[in-house]
């Protein structure tokens, strides 16, 4: 079987052509983790494959607390979304304990 006219990205029971013995073989790119892919899939769908892009941090939010222990969190955009069961995208958001100390909290003496 060849997928030289069918490459599908993520999991697609419906993408797959005849290969050896009357078994079917995949092209979608979920074959690569269940084993079942047609010998030219590698060759011919990974060529198209486009991995996730992001874009830099943004800046860390306040403290979610202004007095005490609160959280801070911070973004990212995706630039250039996968393509054709190309890498995935990492975390996009990301989050970190803070102190908040505002003047106005009360100082303990």
């Amino acid at each position: 079987g060849s997928c030289r006219h069918r490459c599908c990205p993520g999991r697609n029971n419906a993408c797959w052509v005849p290969g050896a013995r009357r078994a079917r073989c995949y092209c979608d790119s979920y074959c690569e983790r269940t084993g079942d892919c047609c010998e030219d899939y590698r060759a011919t769908c990974r060529r198209a494959a486009v991995g996730c892009v992001v874009g830099p941090w943004g800046p860390w939010s306040g403290c979610s607390s202004p007095c005490g222990v609160g959280s801070k969190a911070r973004s990212r955009q995706v630039t250039v979304p996968p393509r054709h069961g190309g890498e995935p995208c990492p975390d996009l958001k990301q989050r970190r304990g803070c102190l908040g100390e505002h003047p106005t909290c009360g100082t303990a003496e």
